[in-house]
């Protein structure tokens, strides 16, 4: 595939990077903006408007990771065959902007869950082409740094987003009104985001598609995979299975005493925290190498759920939600650098939706498990769960960690 154009120093970029990695990063600000303005107050909604178990909340949370990256493998596939990457990921903003027009208009828990699920599902159409352009357009020695500004675009919207919510709610009340005036306003930023993504993020139109016939169906992609992207996949998916859907985590600091405007601003919190060590973090990952970030990241993850298991006051909680932040710094971003590192050019997007599908696959059974232990046995129980599965994850790829290493270098 021909280099973008955008990929060269052709001229300053904002922040010092390329203006295709800018313009990406604005339009995931204003996607952020709009999705946890929705996001960062629905659970409460779900289980306490109305009235919703939290059975229900991991049933929703389980199908909605699961939709967000059940059509990644099928999207990245089809983006590398045709060379079309930024077609799929403006269809996926559109998808996402488009289903938010439920929300104002629901009443009923079974719709919320609805348009969680559906919402996702455009989440997984943009996500694994949209990460493979945003390769193209990045150098290989800085791949980390384009990933964490990226990142850092990403919940810059998502700290605004819940202030806007704590704003709106103050103002509208916090009754079934309250919450429809708040999600009709957080559709307006998801327009504009896929209004910037047509307008202003290129890609070379004569970028050459894969010619490999269709009887070289995207399942087949996985045969290509190095053993080593093969080794890291398994663990990933291994991980996935101890994931806790955020959802858990306000309905956590809800419990401890956080009032529901308050847990918009937490969830500010966490994200500004994410936005604070994502650039440095990706320039530390293109220094000392992504396997590194990836045991720190396990490690936190286990740290994390063994304190929230014993967290009382309200002081832990907003310490233990700055901890998330880092953790998800590396989660979000620097993951899917280090699947990149360790696959070539011609599957990268098949690659990065293969990756996304098989932790995506996790996320439903780890939801449903997380809910269960929460609401049968304990949320001590539900932490306990995603603690162990961290410790024995981190173990797992310490044991590999040299043939990841000899791999990218």
């Amino acid at each position: 595939m021909k280099s973008d154009p955008l990929a060269r120093p052709d001229g300053a970029a904002p922040f010092s990077v390329p203006p295709g990695i800018f313009w990406l990063g604005v339009v995931s600000l204003l996607t952020d903006l709009s999705s946890e303005m929705i996001f960062s107050v629905l659970s409460i909604f779900l289980t306490v408007t109305l009235g919703a178990s939290s059975a229900l909340l991991g049933v929703m949370e389980g199908l909605a990771d699961f939709s967000s990256s059940s059509l990644d493998y099928v999207s990245g596939y089809f983006s590398d065959k045709t060379g079309r990457r930024k077609t799929f990921a403006v269809a996926g903003y559109l998808f996402s902007a488009i289903s938010k027009a439920i929300l104002p208009f629901t009443g009923s828990a079974a719709w919320v869950v609805v348009f969680r699920v559906v919402e996702r599902l455009g989440k997984s159409i943009r996500g694994a082409p949209r990460d493979a352009l945003m390769v193209s357009l990045s150098k290989k020695s800085r791949r980390g740094a384009s990933f964490g500004f990226h990142g850092a675009m990403d919940k810059s919207g998502a700290v605004i987003g819940p202030l806007v919510a704590y704003f709106l709610l103050s103002k509208f009340g916090q009754d079934l009104a309250g919450f429809h005036k708040l999600f009709l306003v957080a559709v307006i930023p998801a327009l504009l985001a896929v209004l910037v993504m047509g307008v202003f993020v290129r890609e070379d139109k004569n970028a050459e598609a894969r010619r490999d016939g269709m009887e070289q169906m995207f399942f087949s992609v996985y045969k290509k995979l190095s053993p080593a992207l093969k080794s890291y996949l398994k663990i990933a998916a291994f991980f996935s299975l101890g994931y806790f859907g955020f959802a858990f985590l306000l309905l956590k600091a809800y419990q401890v005493g956080f009032k529901t405007p308050d847990i918009a601003l937490l969830y500010a919190l966490f994200n500004a925290s994410y936005v604070l060590v994502s650039i440095p973090v990706g320039r530390l990952g293109d220094r000392i190498g992504r396997s590194s970030l990836i045991l720190i990241e396990y490690g936190l993850y286990g740290l994390m759920c063994t304190a929230f298991m014993f967290a009382q006051t309200k002081a832990q909680t907003v310490v233990l939600f700055v901890v998330y932040g880092m953790f998800f710094a590396i989660d979000e971003s620097q993951t899917k650098v280090f699947v990149s590192d360790l696959s070539s050019t011609e599957v990268r997007g098949s690659a990065l939706g293969l990756y996304n599908f098989i932790t995506g696959m996790g996320y439903l059974p780890a939801s449903l498990i997380v809910g269960a232990l929460w609401q049968w046995v304990s949320p001590q129980a539900a932490f306990a769960w995603g603690a162990l599965v961290a410790i024995c994850a981190f173990f797992w790829f310490l044991s590999q960690k040299a043939v990841f290493v000899k791999e990218v270098a």
